[in-house]
């Protein structure tokens, strides 16, 4: 079933996300508009289109977040092999996905005091082009 969805999640993001599907949004926007007059502007000509975007959209929102999910996935895997193959990189950065907020929070700041002091390091020293 997963393999079944992954792949359906897969198709439908790459459709949902061309060109060609805003393309018939747009005339199925303008359908609907000029449909309008013909219905009187009805309560049902309202009823029919916003039925339908929300329905649309709820289901939109789980496949695109199934493959926000994988992407994530496969972004973290890539950068934690990257990580494993630098030699003298902190190989505990590794599944940072995995710790708290505070962890992150701390690793944050360290980031930030570390980038500062390279700021100054720079401006006390500057590098020269070879």
């Amino acid at each position: 079933m997963n393999q079944a969805f992954r792949k359906f999640s897969i198709a439908a993001a790459n459709a949902l996300g061309s060109s060609w599907m805003f393309i018939a949004n747009v005339f199925l926007i303008l359908v609907w508009v000029f449909a309008g007059p013909f219905f009187q502007y009805s309560d049902t000509w309202q009823l029919v289109v916003n039925t339908a975007t929300t329905v649309f959209t709820y289901l939109a929102v789980f496949l695109i977040q199934n493959t926000q999910n994988r992407d994530a996935k496969a972004i973290h895997l890539k950068l934690d092999e990257l990580i494993k193959g630098v030699g003298g990189a902190r190989t505990q950065l590794v599944n940072l996905e995995s710790l708290s907020d505070e962890e992150l929070e701390r690793l944050q700041h360290e980031f930030s005091r570390l980038q500062r002091k390279h700021a100054q390091l720079e401006q006390v020293s500057p590098a020269t082009a070879e």
